[in-house]
C-alpha cells in the first residue's frame, strides 16, 4: 500500500518545504499540499483532492 500525505500551512508567507520533506522521508508517494486556512473545510481544494484520491 502506498502512503499518501497532506501538507498545509495557513498563509502564503509560510513554507511547505519542511512538511513535504518529512512526508517524503516517511515514504509518501503522493503528496497534496496547499496554503489555506485550516479553520474551514470549504475552499481547501488539495484536501478534497486528497480525500477523493484515497477513496
Amino acid at each position: 500500500m502506498a502512503l499518501v500525505g497532506y501538507a498545509r500551512v495557513s498563509t502564503s508567507a509560510q513554507d511547505l518545504t519542511h512538511q513535504i520533506a518529512v512526508l517524503t522521508a516517511t515514504g509518501c508517494r503522493k503528496i497534496f499540499a496547499e496554503k489555506m486556512t485550516g479553520t474551514k473545510k470549504e475552499g481547501r481544494q488539495a484536501l478534497d483532492e486528497c480525500l477523493e484520491y484515497i477513496r
